[in-house]
Protein backbone atom coordinates (compact mmCIF):
# COMPACT_ATOMS: atom_id res chain seq x y z
CA UNK A 1 0.00 0.00 0.00
CA UNK A 2 1.16 3.08 -1.14
CA UNK A 3 0.52 7.03 0.46
CA UNK A 4 0.81 9.83 -1.72
CA UNK A 5 1.34 13.13 -0.46
CA UNK A 6 2.10 16.12 -2.97
CA UNK A 7 4.15 18.94 -0.97
CA UNK A 8 4.55 22.53 -1.92
CA UNK A 9 7.68 23.30 -3.47
CA UNK A 10 8.34 26.43 -1.41
CA UNK A 11 8.29 26.61 2.53
CA UNK A 12 5.84 27.24 4.13
CA UNK A 13 5.32 30.72 6.18
CA UNK A 14 5.44 30.77 10.01
CA UNK A 15 1.81 30.70 10.47
CA UNK A 16 1.05 28.61 8.05
CA UNK A 17 -0.38 25.11 8.88
CA UNK A 18 0.79 21.42 7.92
CA UNK A 19 -0.15 19.79 5.14
CA UNK A 20 -3.38 17.93 5.45
CA UNK A 21 -1.81 14.15 4.39
CA UNK A 22 0.21 13.99 8.16
CA UNK A 23 -2.39 13.32 9.87
CA UNK A 24 -3.78 9.93 8.19
CA UNK A 25 0.18 9.18 7.99
CA UNK A 26 0.38 9.66 11.53
CA UNK A 27 -3.10 7.58 12.30
CA UNK A 28 -1.27 4.95 10.17
CA UNK A 29 1.82 4.67 12.08
CA UNK A 30 0.08 4.17 15.53
CA UNK A 31 -1.93 1.08 13.87
CA UNK A 32 1.09 -0.35 12.40
CA UNK A 33 2.44 0.26 16.13
CA UNK A 34 -0.41 -1.50 17.72
CA UNK A 35 -0.47 -4.28 15.54
CA UNK A 36 3.01 -5.56 15.90
CA UNK A 37 3.08 -5.25 19.76
CA UNK A 38 0.03 -7.51 19.72
CA UNK A 39 1.58 -10.46 17.47
CA UNK A 40 4.71 -9.89 19.92
CA UNK A 41 2.44 -10.58 23.32
CA UNK A 42 0.77 -13.49 21.97
CA UNK A 43 2.72 -15.66 24.56
CA UNK A 44 2.62 -13.42 27.18
CA UNK A 45 0.57 -13.23 30.12
CA UNK A 46 -1.05 -9.29 30.50
CA UNK A 47 0.39 -7.10 33.44
CA UNK A 48 -0.83 -7.27 36.60
CA UNK A 49 -3.13 -4.19 37.47
CA UNK A 50 -2.72 -2.09 40.34
CA UNK A 51 -5.84 -2.51 42.10
CA UNK A 52 -6.95 -0.37 44.87
CA UNK A 53 -5.77 -0.74 48.29
CA UNK A 54 -9.05 -2.21 49.68
CA UNK A 55 -10.18 -4.77 46.92
CA UNK A 56 -8.81 -7.36 49.20
CA UNK A 57 -11.39 -6.21 51.73
CA UNK A 58 -14.77 -7.14 49.68
CA UNK A 59 -13.75 -10.83 49.58
CA UNK A 60 -16.91 -11.88 51.33
CA UNK A 61 -16.84 -14.62 53.72
CA UNK A 62 -20.17 -16.77 53.86
CA UNK A 63 -20.89 -18.75 57.73
CA UNK A 64 -22.70 -21.20 58.84
CA UNK A 65 -22.79 -23.44 61.59
CA UNK A 66 -24.55 -27.14 62.79
CA UNK A 67 -26.88 -26.76 65.30
CA UNK A 68 -28.43 -30.03 65.44
CA UNK A 69 -26.07 -32.17 67.43
CA UNK A 70 -22.45 -30.87 69.25
CA UNK A 71 -19.46 -32.43 67.45
CA UNK A 72 -17.69 -32.92 70.76
CA UNK A 73 -18.25 -31.59 74.72
CA UNK A 74 -15.46 -30.86 76.79
CA UNK A 75 -15.35 -30.90 80.50
CA UNK A 76 -17.26 -28.02 82.56
CA UNK A 77 -14.31 -26.83 84.10
CA UNK A 78 -12.25 -27.12 79.96
CA UNK A 79 -10.21 -23.77 80.98
CA UNK A 80 -8.34 -23.94 84.23
CA UNK A 81 -5.41 -23.14 85.77
CA UNK A 82 -1.97 -23.91 87.29
CA UNK A 83 0.28 -22.16 90.26
CA UNK A 84 3.88 -22.95 90.05
CA UNK A 85 6.16 -24.05 92.93
CA UNK A 86 8.43 -20.41 92.08
CA UNK A 87 5.99 -19.10 94.17
CA UNK A 88 7.52 -21.05 97.72
CA UNK A 89 10.82 -20.25 96.42
CA UNK A 90 10.04 -16.79 95.64
CA UNK A 91 8.16 -15.94 99.00
CA UNK A 92 4.99 -15.24 97.18
CA UNK A 93 2.57 -18.00 98.99
CA UNK A 94 1.35 -15.33 101.23
CA UNK A 95 -0.65 -13.64 98.70
CA UNK A 96 -2.43 -15.99 97.50
CA UNK A 97 -4.65 -14.92 100.10
CA UNK A 98 -5.20 -11.75 98.88
CA UNK A 99 -8.42 -10.45 98.08
CA UNK A 100 -7.67 -8.70 94.98
CA UNK A 101 -6.25 -12.39 94.08
CA UNK A 102 -9.21 -14.27 94.79
CA UNK A 103 -11.72 -12.04 93.37
CA UNK A 104 -9.56 -12.29 90.10
CA UNK A 105 -9.51 -16.08 90.14
CA UNK A 106 -13.32 -16.10 91.18
CA UNK A 107 -14.04 -14.47 87.66
CA UNK A 108 -12.43 -17.67 86.25
CA UNK A 109 -14.35 -20.42 87.62
CA UNK A 110 -15.37 -22.99 87.54
CA UNK A 111 -11.89 -24.85 87.14
CA UNK A 112 -9.31 -27.34 88.94
CA UNK A 113 -6.76 -25.70 90.27
CA UNK A 114 -3.24 -27.34 89.98
CA UNK A 115 -0.26 -26.62 91.72
CA UNK A 116 2.59 -28.24 90.35
CA UNK A 117 5.84 -27.84 88.14
CA UNK A 118 8.99 -29.07 87.76
CA UNK A 119 10.47 -27.66 90.70
CA UNK A 120 7.85 -29.84 93.33
CA UNK A 121 9.87 -32.28 91.97
CA UNK A 122 12.54 -30.61 94.69
CA UNK A 123 9.99 -29.07 97.03
CA UNK A 124 10.33 -31.26 100.68
CA UNK A 125 7.45 -31.74 102.94
CA UNK A 126 7.75 -31.35 106.38
CA UNK A 127 5.21 -31.64 109.16
CA UNK A 128 6.59 -29.05 111.08
CA UNK A 129 5.78 -25.70 112.23
CA UNK A 130 8.84 -23.28 111.83
CA UNK A 131 9.33 -21.06 115.24
CA UNK A 132 10.18 -17.86 112.73
CA UNK A 133 6.32 -17.91 112.15
CA UNK A 134 5.53 -17.02 115.73
CA UNK A 135 8.51 -14.52 115.81
CA UNK A 136 6.45 -12.12 113.09
CA UNK A 137 9.79 -12.27 110.66
CA UNK A 138 9.33 -15.70 108.42
CA UNK A 139 13.00 -17.05 107.83
CA UNK A 140 14.35 -18.14 104.53
CA UNK A 141 13.02 -22.06 104.72
CA UNK A 142 9.80 -20.84 105.83
CA UNK A 143 7.49 -21.09 102.92
CA UNK A 144 9.02 -24.63 102.44
CA UNK A 145 8.46 -26.03 105.69
CA UNK A 146 5.13 -24.50 105.92
CA UNK A 147 3.94 -25.45 102.21
CA UNK A 148 1.41 -28.23 103.31
CA UNK A 149 -0.33 -25.61 105.57
CA UNK A 150 -0.31 -22.34 103.66
CA UNK A 151 -1.40 -23.41 100.09
CA UNK A 152 -4.47 -25.14 101.89
CA UNK A 153 -5.17 -22.42 103.35
CA UNK A 154 -4.85 -20.31 100.33
CA UNK A 155 -7.50 -23.21 98.64
CA UNK A 156 -9.80 -23.06 101.16
CA UNK A 157 -9.80 -19.41 100.66
CA UNK A 158 -10.60 -19.44 96.91
CA UNK A 159 -12.90 -22.35 98.12
CA UNK A 160 -14.93 -20.82 100.26
CA UNK A 161 -15.62 -17.72 97.28
CA UNK A 162 -17.02 -20.57 95.23
CA UNK A 163 -13.82 -20.18 93.09
CA UNK A 164 -12.07 -22.68 91.75
CA UNK A 165 -12.57 -26.49 92.48
CA UNK A 166 -9.21 -27.41 94.05
CA UNK A 167 -7.08 -30.01 92.76
CA UNK A 168 -3.80 -30.55 95.31
CA UNK A 169 -1.00 -31.83 93.58
CA UNK A 170 1.77 -33.58 95.50
CA UNK A 171 4.68 -34.05 92.36
CA UNK A 172 6.89 -36.53 93.32
CA UNK A 173 9.12 -38.99 91.81
CA UNK A 174 7.32 -42.39 91.52
CA UNK A 175 10.51 -43.86 91.38
CA UNK A 176 11.04 -43.08 94.49
CA UNK A 177 7.68 -43.80 95.77
CA UNK A 178 8.79 -46.63 98.29
CA UNK A 179 11.22 -44.31 100.12
CA UNK A 180 8.65 -41.52 100.35
CA UNK A 181 6.16 -43.78 101.09
CA UNK A 182 5.68 -43.00 105.27
CA UNK A 183 6.36 -39.35 104.29
CA UNK A 184 3.61 -39.31 102.09
CA UNK A 185 1.16 -40.62 104.27
CA UNK A 186 2.17 -37.53 106.47
CA UNK A 187 1.13 -35.39 104.01
CA UNK A 188 -2.06 -37.14 103.04
CA UNK A 189 -3.41 -38.12 106.82
CA UNK A 190 -3.46 -33.79 107.43
CA UNK A 191 -6.69 -33.06 109.43
CA UNK A 192 -6.50 -29.59 107.20
CA UNK A 193 -6.70 -31.43 103.70
CA UNK A 194 -10.41 -33.11 105.13
CA UNK A 195 -12.10 -30.77 103.32
CA UNK A 196 -10.03 -30.63 100.13
CA UNK A 197 -11.03 -33.05 97.27
CA UNK A 198 -7.05 -33.98 95.90
CA UNK A 199 -6.07 -35.23 92.65
CA UNK A 200 -2.32 -36.37 92.63
CA UNK A 201 -0.13 -35.71 89.02
CA UNK A 202 3.96 -35.77 88.01
CA UNK A 203 5.88 -33.42 85.58
CA UNK A 204 7.56 -34.19 82.73
CA UNK A 205 9.08 -38.04 83.28
CA UNK A 206 10.53 -38.00 80.02
CA UNK A 207 13.25 -35.41 81.49
CA UNK A 208 13.99 -37.11 84.79
CA UNK A 209 17.70 -37.82 83.20
CA UNK A 210 18.49 -34.37 83.09
CA UNK A 211 16.62 -32.80 86.29
CA UNK A 212 17.72 -35.71 88.71
CA UNK A 213 20.45 -37.90 86.88
CA UNK A 214 17.93 -41.04 86.67
CA UNK A 215 15.47 -42.55 83.90
CA UNK A 216 12.68 -44.01 83.73
CA UNK A 217 10.81 -45.84 81.74
CA UNK A 218 6.97 -46.16 80.45
CA UNK A 219 6.68 -49.61 81.71
CA UNK A 220 8.23 -48.75 85.26
CA UNK A 221 6.14 -45.79 85.35
CA UNK A 222 3.35 -47.54 85.45
CA UNK A 223 3.62 -49.71 87.90
CA UNK A 224 4.60 -46.81 90.18
CA UNK A 225 1.03 -45.23 89.34
CA UNK A 226 -0.72 -48.46 90.54
CA UNK A 227 1.51 -48.44 93.60
CA UNK A 228 0.68 -44.64 94.26
CA UNK A 229 -3.28 -45.76 93.36
CA UNK A 230 -3.22 -49.00 95.78
CA UNK A 231 -1.72 -45.93 98.81
CA UNK A 232 -4.29 -43.85 98.25
CA UNK A 233 -7.20 -45.99 98.35
CA UNK A 234 -7.01 -47.14 102.05
CA UNK A 235 -7.27 -43.70 103.15
CA UNK A 236 -11.05 -42.39 103.62
CA UNK A 237 -10.59 -39.25 102.07
CA UNK A 238 -8.44 -40.06 98.97
CA UNK A 239 -10.35 -43.45 98.19
CA UNK A 240 -11.97 -41.91 95.45
CA UNK A 241 -9.37 -38.91 94.53
CA UNK A 242 -8.62 -39.06 90.65
CA UNK A 243 -5.06 -40.11 89.35
CA UNK A 244 -3.93 -38.35 86.38
CA UNK A 245 -0.72 -38.67 84.03
CA UNK A 246 2.25 -39.17 83.03
CA UNK A 247 2.20 -35.29 82.30
CA UNK A 248 4.38 -36.32 79.63
CA UNK A 249 6.59 -33.16 77.14
CA UNK A 250 6.87 -32.82 73.92
CA UNK A 251 5.94 -35.76 71.96
CA UNK A 252 8.91 -36.47 70.24
CA UNK A 253 9.72 -40.17 69.80
CA UNK A 254 11.15 -41.07 72.54
CA UNK A 255 8.39 -39.46 74.42
CA UNK A 256 5.89 -41.36 72.35
CA UNK A 257 7.78 -44.46 73.42
CA UNK A 258 7.56 -43.79 76.91
CA UNK A 259 3.66 -42.67 76.84
CA UNK A 260 3.17 -46.72 74.73
CA UNK A 261 4.88 -48.04 77.32
CA UNK A 262 3.07 -46.43 79.92
CA UNK A 263 -0.35 -46.72 78.62
CA UNK A 264 -0.18 -50.48 78.41
CA UNK A 265 0.89 -50.89 82.02
CA UNK A 266 -1.58 -48.73 83.44
CA UNK A 267 -4.06 -46.81 81.00
CA UNK A 268 -6.89 -47.78 83.10
CA UNK A 269 -5.19 -46.67 86.35
CA UNK A 270 -5.19 -42.54 85.25
CA UNK A 271 -8.69 -40.97 85.19
CA UNK A 272 -7.27 -38.59 82.43
CA UNK A 273 -3.97 -38.79 80.69
CA UNK A 274 -1.55 -35.51 80.06
CA UNK A 275 0.73 -34.27 78.46
CA UNK A 276 2.51 -30.65 78.40
CA UNK A 277 3.00 -28.13 75.35
CA UNK A 278 5.43 -24.93 74.83
CA UNK A 279 4.91 -23.21 71.52
CA UNK A 280 8.24 -21.72 71.17
CA UNK A 281 11.74 -22.99 73.00
CA UNK A 282 14.28 -20.24 71.41
CA UNK A 283 14.49 -17.38 74.00
CA UNK A 284 14.90 -15.05 70.59
CA UNK A 285 11.16 -14.17 70.10
CA UNK A 286 9.55 -11.68 67.89
CA UNK A 287 6.30 -9.89 68.24
CA UNK A 288 5.40 -11.62 65.02
CA UNK A 289 6.39 -14.78 65.83
CA UNK A 290 2.80 -15.00 67.78
CA UNK A 291 1.20 -14.64 64.22
CA UNK A 292 2.37 -17.34 62.21
CA UNK A 293 -0.18 -20.05 61.13
CA UNK A 294 2.53 -22.92 60.94
CA UNK A 295 3.12 -22.31 64.85
CA UNK A 296 -0.14 -22.32 65.55
CA UNK A 297 -1.08 -25.49 63.84
CA UNK A 298 2.22 -27.09 65.48
CA UNK A 299 -0.48 -28.09 68.28
CA UNK A 300 -2.64 -30.25 66.46
CA UNK A 301 -0.17 -32.48 65.10
CA UNK A 302 0.79 -33.06 68.87
CA UNK A 303 -2.75 -33.80 69.47
CA UNK A 304 -2.98 -36.63 66.70
CA UNK A 305 0.17 -37.98 68.09
CA UNK A 306 -1.09 -38.29 72.03
CA UNK A 307 -4.75 -39.57 70.62
CA UNK A 308 -2.90 -42.14 68.39
CA UNK A 309 -1.16 -44.05 71.37
CA UNK A 310 -4.09 -43.50 73.85
CA UNK A 311 -7.06 -45.01 71.59
CA UNK A 312 -4.01 -48.12 71.19
CA UNK A 313 -4.92 -48.87 75.11
CA UNK A 314 -7.85 -47.26 76.33
CA UNK A 315 -10.20 -45.60 73.20
CA UNK A 316 -12.52 -43.28 74.85
CA UNK A 317 -9.63 -42.29 77.73
CA UNK A 318 -9.97 -38.55 78.28
CA UNK A 319 -6.90 -36.63 77.48
CA UNK A 320 -5.92 -33.31 79.19
CA UNK A 321 -3.40 -30.81 78.15
CA UNK A 322 -1.80 -30.20 81.66
CA UNK A 323 0.36 -27.48 81.57
CA UNK A 324 0.81 -24.97 78.05
CA UNK A 325 3.26 -21.79 77.69
CA UNK A 326 3.65 -19.67 74.73
CA UNK A 327 7.49 -19.63 74.89
CA UNK A 328 10.07 -21.54 77.15
CA UNK A 329 12.20 -20.18 80.19
CA UNK A 330 9.17 -18.05 82.04
CA UNK A 331 8.23 -16.97 78.70
CA UNK A 332 9.37 -13.20 77.18
CA UNK A 333 8.91 -9.20 79.02
CA UNK A 334 6.97 -7.36 76.53
CA UNK A 335 5.93 -10.15 74.57
CA UNK A 336 4.36 -13.25 76.75
CA UNK A 337 2.12 -11.39 78.23
CA UNK A 338 1.09 -8.81 75.79
CA UNK A 339 -1.57 -8.64 73.30
CA UNK A 340 -0.11 -10.46 71.07
CA UNK A 341 0.78 -13.85 73.01
CA UNK A 342 -3.47 -14.18 72.97
CA UNK A 343 -3.56 -15.32 69.37
CA UNK A 344 -2.05 -18.34 70.50
CA UNK A 345 -4.09 -18.89 73.60
CA UNK A 346 -7.06 -18.20 72.29
CA UNK A 347 -6.50 -20.38 68.98
CA UNK A 348 -5.03 -23.41 71.73
CA UNK A 349 -8.64 -23.03 73.70
CA UNK A 350 -10.55 -23.48 70.02
CA UNK A 351 -8.14 -25.92 68.72
CA UNK A 352 -8.04 -28.33 71.90
CA UNK A 353 -11.88 -28.32 71.93
CA UNK A 354 -12.15 -28.58 68.41
CA UNK A 355 -10.21 -32.08 68.29
CA UNK A 356 -11.74 -33.58 71.65
CA UNK A 357 -9.02 -32.99 74.54
CA UNK A 358 -11.28 -32.51 77.81
CA UNK A 359 -9.07 -30.45 79.90
CA UNK A 360 -6.33 -27.42 79.19
CA UNK A 361 -4.74 -25.97 82.26
CA UNK A 362 -2.70 -22.60 81.95
CA UNK A 363 0.68 -21.86 83.09
CA UNK A 364 0.58 -19.77 85.13
CA UNK A 365 -2.16 -18.10 86.82
CA UNK A 366 0.02 -15.45 88.90
CA UNK A 367 3.68 -14.89 89.04
CA UNK A 368 5.89 -17.53 87.01
CA UNK A 369 8.04 -15.68 84.49
CA UNK A 370 6.07 -13.64 81.86
CA UNK A 371 3.59 -16.76 80.53
CA UNK A 372 1.24 -15.49 83.39
CA UNK A 373 -2.44 -14.33 83.81
CA UNK A 374 -2.00 -11.73 86.41
CA UNK A 375 1.49 -10.07 86.90
CA UNK A 376 2.90 -9.44 90.02
CA UNK A 377 1.25 -6.55 91.31
CA UNK A 378 -2.20 -8.35 91.19
CA UNK A 379 -3.29 -6.61 87.68
CA UNK A 380 -4.64 -8.78 84.76
CA UNK A 381 -2.93 -9.10 81.55
CA UNK A 382 -4.20 -9.43 78.64
CA UNK A 383 -4.89 -13.30 78.51
CA UNK A 384 -6.66 -12.79 81.89
CA UNK A 385 -9.14 -10.77 80.18
CA UNK A 386 -9.20 -13.15 76.79
CA UNK A 387 -9.89 -16.11 79.74
CA UNK A 388 -12.33 -14.21 81.47
CA UNK A 389 -14.51 -13.68 77.97
CA UNK A 390 -14.25 -17.34 77.19
CA UNK A 391 -15.28 -18.29 80.27
CA UNK A 392 -18.64 -16.20 80.49
CA UNK A 393 -19.37 -17.05 76.84
CA UNK A 394 -18.32 -20.29 75.88
CA UNK A 395 -20.21 -23.37 76.49
CA UNK A 396 -18.27 -27.22 77.17
CA UNK A 397 -20.30 -27.87 73.70
CA UNK A 398 -18.41 -27.59 70.36
CA UNK A 399 -20.23 -26.97 66.96
CA UNK A 400 -18.94 -27.59 63.54
CA UNK A 401 -18.68 -24.56 61.27
CA UNK A 402 -19.10 -24.28 57.86
CA UNK A 403 -17.31 -21.52 55.65
CA UNK A 404 -17.34 -20.52 52.29
CA UNK A 405 -15.22 -17.90 50.41
CA UNK A 406 -12.34 -18.70 53.07
CA UNK A 407 -10.41 -22.05 51.55
CA UNK A 408 -8.24 -21.39 48.99
CA UNK A 409 -7.09 -24.38 46.39
CA UNK A 410 -4.66 -26.64 47.65
CA UNK A 411 -1.84 -27.39 45.38
CA UNK A 412 0.64 -30.63 45.74
CA UNK A 413 2.96 -30.69 49.03
CA UNK A 414 1.85 -27.30 50.23
CA UNK A 415 -0.52 -27.10 53.54
CA UNK A 416 -2.93 -24.41 53.50
CA UNK A 417 -2.78 -22.50 56.78
CA UNK A 418 -5.58 -20.54 57.48
CA UNK A 419 -5.31 -16.41 58.95
CA UNK A 420 -9.01 -16.14 59.58
CA UNK A 421 -10.03 -18.93 62.29
CA UNK A 422 -13.89 -19.67 63.33
CA UNK A 423 -14.68 -21.68 66.54
CA UNK A 424 -18.16 -22.29 67.30
CA UNK A 425 -19.72 -23.16 70.69
CA UNK A 426 -23.04 -23.56 72.51
CA UNK A 427 -23.10 -20.13 74.85
CA UNK A 428 -22.59 -21.30 78.69
CA UNK A 429 -25.97 -21.80 80.14
CA UNK A 430 -24.41 -20.33 83.38
CA UNK A 431 -25.35 -16.38 81.48
CA UNK A 432 -28.00 -15.75 82.30
CA UNK A 433 -27.73 -12.67 80.33
CA UNK A 434 -28.70 -15.16 77.25
CA UNK A 435 -31.48 -17.57 76.29
CA UNK A 436 -30.16 -20.98 76.28
CA UNK A 437 -30.02 -22.13 72.44
CA UNK A 438 -27.77 -19.44 71.46
CA UNK A 439 -24.35 -19.69 70.08
CA UNK A 440 -21.34 -18.03 70.63
CA UNK A 441 -18.21 -17.77 68.03
CA UNK A 442 -14.89 -16.61 68.33
CA UNK A 443 -12.77 -15.54 65.39
CA UNK A 444 -9.16 -15.12 65.17
CA UNK A 445 -7.85 -12.59 62.24
CA UNK A 446 -4.21 -12.83 61.65
CA UNK A 447 -4.86 -10.71 57.85
CA UNK A 448 -3.50 -7.45 58.05
CA UNK A 449 -6.08 -6.22 56.23
CA UNK A 450 -9.83 -6.64 57.72
CA UNK A 451 -12.46 -9.44 56.69
CA UNK A 452 -16.36 -9.61 55.99
CA UNK A 453 -18.05 -12.39 57.61
CA UNK A 454 -21.61 -12.66 56.38
CA UNK A 455 -23.96 -15.22 58.52
CA UNK A 456 -25.52 -17.64 56.79
CA UNK A 457 -28.28 -20.51 56.80
CA UNK A 458 -29.37 -20.80 60.59
CA UNK A 459 -27.63 -17.73 61.66
CA UNK A 460 -29.06 -15.69 58.84
CA UNK A 461 -31.41 -12.63 60.15
CA UNK A 462 -30.27 -13.67 64.04
CA UNK A 463 -29.54 -10.79 66.59
CA UNK A 464 -25.16 -10.26 66.98
CA UNK A 465 -23.40 -9.21 69.88
CA UNK A 466 -19.90 -8.08 68.79
CA UNK A 467 -17.25 -8.22 72.05
CA UNK A 468 -14.18 -7.21 70.05
CA UNK A 469 -10.94 -7.01 71.50
CA UNK A 470 -8.10 -4.73 70.53
CA UNK A 471 -4.66 -3.71 71.98
CA UNK A 472 -4.72 -0.26 73.90
CA UNK A 473 -2.53 2.13 74.09
CA UNK A 474 0.49 3.42 71.78
CA UNK A 475 2.54 0.04 72.26
CA UNK A 476 -0.14 -1.73 69.53
CA UNK A 477 0.42 -5.97 70.10
CA UNK A 478 3.03 -5.18 72.42
CA UNK A 479 0.33 -3.80 74.89
CA UNK A 480 -0.04 -5.32 78.35
CA UNK A 481 -4.05 -3.70 78.26
CA UNK A 482 -6.40 -4.12 76.50
CA UNK A 483 -9.70 -2.68 75.13
CA UNK A 484 -13.27 -4.56 74.32
CA UNK A 485 -15.45 -2.70 72.28
CA UNK A 486 -13.19 0.84 72.36
CA UNK A 487 -13.69 1.04 75.76
CA UNK A 488 -10.28 -0.12 78.49
CA UNK A 489 -11.14 -3.30 80.31
CA UNK A 490 -9.69 -2.35 84.18
CA UNK A 491 -10.76 -3.63 87.69
CA UNK A 492 -13.34 -1.58 89.72
CA UNK A 493 -12.03 -2.59 93.28
CA UNK A 494 -10.19 -5.54 95.09
CA UNK A 495 -13.59 -7.01 95.74
CA UNK A 496 -15.77 -6.60 92.67
CA UNK A 497 -15.52 -9.58 89.92
CA UNK A 498 -14.28 -7.85 86.48
CA UNK A 499 -16.41 -6.16 84.68
CA UNK A 500 -16.92 -6.62 80.97
CA UNK A 501 -18.53 -3.46 79.32
CA UNK A 502 -21.84 -3.96 77.48
CA UNK A 503 -21.83 -5.98 74.19
CA UNK A 504 -21.91 -4.00 70.82
CA UNK A 505 -25.35 -5.35 69.03
CA UNK A 506 -25.34 -4.91 65.41
CA UNK A 507 -28.47 -4.89 63.38
CA UNK A 508 -29.85 -8.01 62.28
CA UNK A 509 -28.41 -9.19 58.86
CA UNK A 510 -25.61 -6.54 58.82
CA UNK A 511 -21.91 -8.38 57.76
CA UNK A 512 -20.00 -8.96 60.06
CA UNK A 513 -15.95 -6.84 59.95
CA UNK A 514 -13.11 -8.55 62.13
CA UNK A 515 -10.60 -5.40 61.74
CA UNK A 516 -6.83 -6.67 61.04
CA UNK A 517 -4.84 -8.92 63.56
CA UNK A 518 -7.76 -8.81 65.93
CA UNK A 519 -9.59 -10.86 68.15
CA UNK A 520 -13.42 -11.22 68.71
CA UNK A 521 -16.48 -13.00 70.31
CA UNK A 522 -19.80 -12.96 68.66
CA UNK A 523 -23.16 -14.03 70.31
CA UNK A 524 -25.95 -14.67 67.96
CA UNK A 525 -29.72 -15.48 69.53
CA UNK A 526 -30.84 -18.53 68.67
CA UNK A 527 -33.38 -20.48 70.48
CA UNK A 528 -33.93 -23.15 67.99
CA UNK A 529 -30.28 -24.71 68.53
CA UNK A 530 -30.85 -28.01 69.38
CA UNK A 531 -27.94 -28.80 70.25
CA UNK A 532 -27.69 -25.82 72.79
CA UNK A 533 -31.23 -26.39 74.43
CA UNK A 534 -30.11 -28.86 77.08
CA UNK A 535 -27.34 -29.18 79.19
Amino acid sequence: MRVLCAFPEAMPSSNSRPPACLAPVALFLALLLHLSLSSQAGDRRPLPVDRAPGLKEKTLILLDVSTKNPVRTVNENFLSLQLDPSIIHDGWLDFLSSKRLVTLARGLSPAFLRFGGKRTDFLQFQNLRNPAKSRGGPGPDYYLKNYEDDIVRSDVALDKQKGCKIAQHPDVMLELQREKAAQMHLVLLKEQFSNTYSNLVLTEPNNYRTMHGRAVNGSQLGKDYIQLKSLLQPIRIYSRASLYGPNIGRPRKNVITLLDGFMKVAGNTVDAVTWQHCYIDGRVVKVMDFLKTRLLDTLSDQIRKIQKVVNTYTPGKKIWLEGVVTTSAGGTNNLSDSYAAGFLWLNTLGMLANQGIDVVIRHSFFDHGYNHLVDQNFNPLPDYWLSLLYKRLIGPKVLAVHVAGLQRKPRPGRVIRDKLRIYAHCTNHHNHNYVRGSITLFIINLHRSRKKIKLAGTLRDKLVHQYLLQPYGQEGLKSKSVQLNGQPLVMVDDGTPPRTEAPRPLRVGRTLVIPPVTMGFMWSRMSTALACRYR
